[in-house]
Order: structure tokens, then C-alpha cells, then sequence
């Protein structure tokens, strides 16, 4: 029986010079910890891609591994000995059964796409497209068409030392870098559509994201810390660990609410949030914060207000969202799981005493000035003591 393998293409991978081997060894991590429930595997390392060998359930391999950021595209593929005679065989093979998937009546744009990572290979990869093609589309003339440029259908070979591999169909990667290999950053989660967005792009650009989220109780009760624990389990599919910070914060908003101006209660509220959420940066020992900040969008995200929040954190705040106009983040929402969790509607900690004219240009000097009728540091420390930290498990279950 002809073995079926998983192959996953590197994609920034490949730039990394002198660096490659770490971030190949992190991508390889991470898919073990990926597949750890669906398959014991075997990972072998070639040119521009990695072969997995599961001893199960390949094609839930494949599917899985969509979702390990590092990769372009992930395919099925036969092994068969690097002979042209061989590879042509099993071409025609596959080909047979792409077709066979594939509704009839209708000429199929199809070409052959060879690369050889063993240049010994005694045909150059022109000359074995044209002798796989030939071979291959033999009995399906009729409803194949040779396209070099946009083909629907690409049956692609790949000639490693000791093996060739054949496949016909791509499904697409999740790109990026793999989760972990830049670093950590903790990210403000709330139960929006944002936030998950930014950290799902964080984890995509090499970090791996912790969550801090803060919650009111008992002025919010504790279904909102259920929904963000659901949020965060979808998110936990991208990265091999995913720790859940969960920050009590009522008795902040009631010292704001009680000493500091009406119309920057929500500015205060989000330099506290930083504050806190640094701290807990700092001693995860992460670089950086995340937040699902887009420029504009509401009364907080001003220029001058986000200057105001920013600029209490002990550490760099990103913004992967800070460009993105609504539709764009919501089409990612729904691409990666997030979205039908975070337009549940639970009210989060940020409606706690909202005020009705929110500042939209604040002033540094007026948050500070605020900030001296309040305990700060107390208030920060008595957060990070209530705060309960969990490791959410992968999964679209309920918390």
C-alpha cells in the first residue's frame, strides 16, 4: 500500500538566514503539540518544507496544521521512489482521483509543477513536468487544458534525496511565523470583536499571547468571564499554550468613579488596565502588551487618547488592528472562530459607570492630576493579588 504523508511549506521561514534552524525547530514544536491529540507522527525536515508521517488519521493531520502558523499550504501526497518512471505512475494515480472529486461537463485549466530538492535528479524540473503531463493526462484529454498561469487544477511533485512526493490539491496555511518564536506579549481581552483579532495576528507575527481580562463583578456577572473563557479557547487552536489572567477590577472603577472626573472615567480605566496588565507582562517575562485598539473607532481610540492609555505601560503596546476599519476585522472574527462568541451579548467591564460625555482629546497632565486622588500603586497591587490565572485547553466547547 502506497504511504500517504502530510507535506507543510515553510513560508517567511525561508528568510531567515542564519536563523532558520531555531524557527524550524519552534514550527516543529509547535505542530507536536498541535497533533498531540489526534495522532503520534514522525516529522522529517527537507529544503523548503516538512513532511509529517502520522500513524493515524492523516487527513485530520492536514487539517490540523492549517492552523499552525509557519506554513503556506498544506497537501496530501504519495511517496514513491525519486524515479521518473515511478513519480509518472503515481501522477497519473493521483490525478485520477482529483478528477474523480471533481464535477464533470467541464475542461479543467491543469498543469504539472515540479521541484527537485536533489539536483542529482537526472531530469530538470521542465523536463519532468513535461514527462509527468504527458504521461498523466493521457487518459483525460478531454477534459483537461494545459495552463501554466492560473491553473485550477496543479498536480505537484516534489524530488527529495531518498523520495519523490506527488500530490494534487493545496489547502492554505495560516502564514506568519510560528507561535512562540519572536516572544510573548499578553493581550487585553475583552469580549468584543477586536481583541481576539489582534492576539489571533500577534500569535501570527511569532509571539506567543497570554490574556489578561478584566471583569466587574458584581456589577458584571460571572457569564461575561464564562464568554471570554470560550473566546479563548477558540484562540488557544493557534498556539501550544494559552494562559487566561482573569483581573478583578469593580474596586478600581469605583475609585474612579468616586474621585476622578466624569469624562475620563474610560481613559482612566484603560491606563489602570495597563498598569495591571504590564505587570503581569513583566513578570511573565513578555515584551509586550496587545490591544484590539482601531484608530477612531470609538471615544478611547482617539489619538490623544490612546497617547494618554499608552503611555501608562511599563511596557511597548502593540496595535495590530489600529488601520483596520470594522469589516475587516470581522471578516477575520469569522475566519478564525471568534466571531459568534464575541457578539454574544454580554455587557463588559467598560460599561461599569460609563460616563455620557466622554473625553475624546485627553489631556496626560489631566490623568495624572486625576490619579493623585486615588491609590494607584494600592489599587494595582490589590488587582494582581485577586487575579486568578488558568490554562485554557484548544477547543469550541463552553468554558
Amino acid at each position: 500500500m502506497t504511504e500517504e504523508v502530510v507535506v507543510a511549506r515553510f513560508g517567511e521561514l525561508w528568510l531567515k538566514g542564519r536563523n532558520r534552524t531555531d524557527f524550524e525547530r519552534r514550527l516543529a514544536k509547535n505542530c507536536r503539540e498541535a497533533l498531540a491529540d489526534i495522532s503520534e507522527v514522525r516529522i522529517e525536515r527537507a529544503n523548503a518544507h516538512l513532511i509529517f508521517r502520522p500513524a493515524t488519521r492523516v487527513h485530520d493531520v492536514a487539517q490540523r496544521l492549517t492552523e499552525v502558523f509557519g506554513f503556506t499550504s498544506i497537501s496530501l501526497a504519495r511517496v514513491v521512489a525519486p524515479e521518473p518512471e515511478a513519480i509518472a505512475a503515481m501522477a497519473s494515480t493521483v490525478l485520477d482521483e482529483a478528477l474523480e472529486a471533481r464535477p464533470r461537463g467541464t475542461v479543467i485549466p491543469f498543469r504539472v509543477q515540479s521541484r527537485r530538492g536533489d539536483k542529482r535528479f537526472p531530469m530538470t524540473s521542465a523536463e519532468l513536468d513535461r514527462f509527468v503531463a504527458d504521461r498523466a493526462m493521457k487518459p483525460h484529454r478531454e477534459r483537461l487544458a494545459v495552463e501554466l498561469t492560473r491553473p485550477e487544477l496543479t498536480l505537484g511533485v516534489q524530488v527529495n534525496t531518498d523520495k519523490a512526493l506527488v500530490f494534487a490539491d493545496r489547502m492554505p496555511g495560516a502564514g506568519g511565523l510560528p507561535a512562540g518564536s519572536i516572544g510573548r506579549a499578553v493581550c487585553l481581552l475583552s469580549g468584543g470583536i477586536d481583541s481576539p483579532v489582534a492576539a489571533w495576528l500577534a500569535m501570527k507575527r511569532g509571539c506567543e499571547v497570554s490574556f489578561a481580562a478584566f471583569h466587574s463583578y458584581p456589577f458584571i456577572g460571572e457569564s461575561y468571564q464564562a464568554k471570554v473563557r470560550r473566546v479563548v479557547r477558540r484562540l488557544a487552536r493557534f498556539q501550544p499554550r494559552s494562559l487566561l489572567h482573569e483581573v478583578p477590577f469593580a474596586e478600581v472603577q469605583t475609585a474612579v468613579r468616586d474621585h476622578c472626573p466624569a469624562s475620563y472615567r474610560t481613559v482612566l480605566y484603560r491606563r489602570m488596565m495597563q498598569r495591571i496588565a504590564g505587570r503581569i507582562a513583566t513578570e511573565a517575562r513578555a515584551g509586550a502588551l496587545v490591544t484590539g485598539d482601531s484608530l477612531g473607532q470609538v471615544a478611547s481610540q482617539t489619538l490623544e487618547n490612546l497617547a494618554c492609555i499608552g503611555s501608562a505601560s511599563p511596557v511597548p503596546v502593540l496595535r495590530p488592528l489600529i488601520a483596520f476599519d470594522k469589516e475587516e476585522t470581522i471578516r477575520i472574527a469569522r475566519s478564525i472562530g471568534t466571531y459568534d462568541v464575541s457578539i454574544e451579548p454580554e455587557p463588559d467591564c467598560c460599561t461599569v459607570f460609563q460616563p455620557k460625555h466622554p473625553i475624546l482629546r485627553g489631556s496626560l497632565a489631566v490623568c495624572e492630576d486625576a490619579e493623585t486622588s486615588i491609590d494607584v500603586e494600592g489599587l494595582v497591587e490589590a488587582a494582581l493579588e485577586g487575579t486568578k490565572t488558568k490554562r485554557i485547553r484548544p477547543g469550541v466547547g463552553l468554558s
